[in-house]
């Protein structure tokens, strides 16, 4: 038999607590304010086993309770309640040590698995950090999601953000791995340190290692005075390497000896600088095929990937839809200043019915369209179907039209081969095609380079960086 508290502030879930734990065979104790719950634990002197505690409380809230009550038992085991699963809830709770977290409703065998997990740990106090926030301003909707795949990534979140790991964030383009990164950021131990970020297919290659590392007086031609990088710039932070999945192998090497040795050197400098930095680095490329075809270095890999998060695609997590479009809808009638329209049901089906291969991304910049283009006080199924339409380009090929194309190409191919003889000849062929990719994308998207980056699948600063690379001429088309 274990004594159980429970802490809420509605009297009809503290007696269904009772009656069910009762029945299960414990002894329960309840407080309907933090400050009741707190001074329980006290007079409990560690003879309670577990602590049942509601974030929204009158008065002390309820993070505020449960810290004050691992201040006095560290061994308690602290499970957290909350109507909200609001971001920061969740990843501060994780991280200063509650054993876990739940959303209300929730079901009973839930429960009472979780509980009876609880009690047979019975483990030491979570890794400590800085003081928890109740803020639940705009950081709190920076990620957002009820469904379970994004509690699991908040936990993982919290638990990653005190220690200093090094972290590999991985997902498709335009889940919002950069979000995430920040989250780790912000509830780090280096959260009042600089953060620095950079896009590393964003910048031209030739640019991207002086933007890193930084370079001294003389260097290179123009190089007029000393600069310091990005790098040097988040000492005693941290540095986010979006798309490192792109970097240029010999930048690689560099920020392999950066993890190893806290080391780096400058463009033209003869002595190497410490530097204290945490990072964070994100992909969606799939970086083991890419070590096989030797365009990532393996030892990198491994340096990294001292803890992987993934984060979903929006398709797995299709019940997190009506909350994303509510955020979306209020945030762009906010930039457009005017009134959040109604969503009818039709046109939420819709949406989750769609299976959103740009995903969270795509999911904003469809809804920013159809508010712009709504002229009704809410949004139809209609309103919605059309501005997916216009995002889908031209219909699908015909076999006979494949077919031709796909001759045309082994012919140029090979026209190719015999004229470009060499170990250059693949790489030489892979920056053609993805040079026609790029135009293609550009012309079927009448020069928009926002819908064209959607269509191929990438982030605009990578659209960009290969249209510089590639010399590419790109006009917009305006129509009446």
């Amino acid at each position: 038999m274990a004594q159980i508290l429970i802490v809420d502030d509605d009297p009809r879930l503290r007696q269904s607590f009772e009656k069910l734990l009762l029945g299960e065979g414990h002894e329960v104790v309840t407080a309907s304010t933090g400050e009741e719950g707190v001074a329980l634990v006290e007079r409990g002197a560690g003879g309670l086993d577990l602590a049942i505690v509601d974030v929204r409380l009158p008065g002390m809230s309820g993070l505020e309770a449960f810290r004050a009550m691992r201040g006095l038992d560290p061994q308690l085991p602290v499970i957290v309640m909350t109507a909200f699963g609001t971001t920061d809830t969740a990843i501060e709770a994780t991280k200063a040590g509650a054993f876990d977290y739940i959303l209300k409703p929730f079901e009973i065998p839930e429960v009472l698995t979780l509980i009876g997990k609880a009690l047979d740990s019975r483990r030491p106090a979570g890794l400590k950090g800085p003081t928890l926030s109740d803020d639940e301003g705009d950081h709190a909707t920076l990620l957002v999601g009820r469904s379970q795949a994004m509690q699991n990534l908040y936990k993982s979140i919290g638990r990653v953000a005190a220690t200093e790991a090094t972290v590999l964030v991985r997902g498709e383009s335009g889940t919002g791995k950069e979000l995430v990164a920040r989250a780790i950021f912000r509830h780090s131990l280096r959260a009042e340190r600089p953060y620095q970020v950079i896009n590393c297919v964003a910048i031209p290659e030739t640019l991207l290692e002086s933007e890193l590392f930084g370079y001294e007086k003389g260097a290179f031609t123009g190089a007029t005075a000393r600069r310091v990088g990005k790098i040097e710039l988040a000492n005693r932070g941290t540095i986010f390497l979006d798309e490192i999945g792109d970097m240029p192998l010999g930048i690689q090497a560099k920020i392999l000896r950066l993890l190893q040795e806290k080391q780096i050197e400058r463009l033209g400098g003869n002595r190497p600088v410490d530097v204290d930095v945490r990072i964070i680095a994100a992909t969606n490329r799939d970086l083991e095929r890419a070590m096989r075809d030797g365009a990532f270095r393996e030892d990198l890999y491994y340096r990294l990937k001292v803890v992987t998060l993934w984060v979903p695609p929006l398709r797995e997590r299709p019940e997190d839809i009506p909350l994303l479009a509510q955020h979306f809808l209020a945030r762009h009638a906010q930039e457009l200043d005017s009134t959040t329209p109604a969503l009818e049901p039709g046109a939420l089906d819709r949406l989750i019915a769609y299976p959103w291969p740009g995903n969270i991304r795509e999911l904003s910049n469809t809804l920013h369209k159809t508010l712009i283009f709504c002229r009704g006080a809410s949004i139809t199924a209609e309103d919605v179907a059309q501005a997916l339409s216009e995002g889908r380009g031209r219909g699908p090929v015909s076999e006979e039209a494949a077919a031709r194309a796909i001759e045309a190409i082994r012919t140029w191919v090979r026209r190719e081969l015999a004229e470009r003889p060499g170990a250059r000849a693949y790489d030489t062929l892979c920056e053609r095609f993805d040079s026609l990719l790029v135009s293609e994308a550009l012309a079927l998207a009448g020069g928009n380079r926002s819908k064209a980056a959607r269509m191929l699948g990438i982030t605009r600063p990578t659209l960009l960086a290969r249209i510089d690379k590639y010399g590419l001429k790109t006009e917009t088309l305006v129509t009446e």
